[in-house]
């Protein structure tokens, strides 16, 4: 596998530029997320070697951001949030209850995952005709000028 340098993708210190809410004490905690999450993002998108350093380094730290909310407090991460009056009702569903990293789709691509490319399939085995000698063919050319290729023998350019 090709080394992707800078590694991890980001620093502490760019990490908390990017979060001005961080844990205070979290700094032994993040520095790991850092690095695992960096293996992650590699390990799920191998394209993402080949994506600008900014463009890792911003995604790292969403990825390390969303697995550290999740913990973080009663309502951080939340899909759905639900508060009662009376009798005291208090609810709500949380979207990464074990604080797992993920990509979002938009992540995904930003990456270079599902990047489509065109591509050709041969249906037919090489051509066994005779061409003429002055056939494109013989000079270089990519295309056959006396219709060898689609008539099994030559039709144009008579000799």
């Amino acid at each position: 596998m090709v080394e992707v340098l800078p590694f991890p993708f980001a620093t502490l210190d760019e990490f908390k530029q990017r979060w001005p809410d961080f844990p205070a004490g979290a700094d032994a905690h993040a520095t790991i997320l850092l690095e695992d999450a960096s293996q992650f993002i590699l390990d799920m998108v191998p394209a993402a070697g080949g994506a600008t350093e900014s463009t890792r380094r911003r995604i790292l730290c969403q990825v390390v951001k969303r697995s550290m909310e999740a913990g973080a407090s009663d309502t951080a991460g939340l899909e759905s949030f639900q508060v009662g009056g009376g009798p005291f009702q208090f609810g709500g569903k949380p979207t990464n209850p074990n604080g797992d990293f993920y990509l979002t789709k938009q992540e995904k691509q930003a990456l270079g995952a599902g990047k489509q490319q065109a591509f050709g399939v041969p249906i037919a085995g090489p051509a066994t005709s005779e061409h003429r000698p002055w056939c494109n063919l013989n000079f270089g050319a990519t295309y056959c000028s006396c219709g060898a290729d689609i008539a099994g023998e030559p039709i144009y350019e008579a000799g």
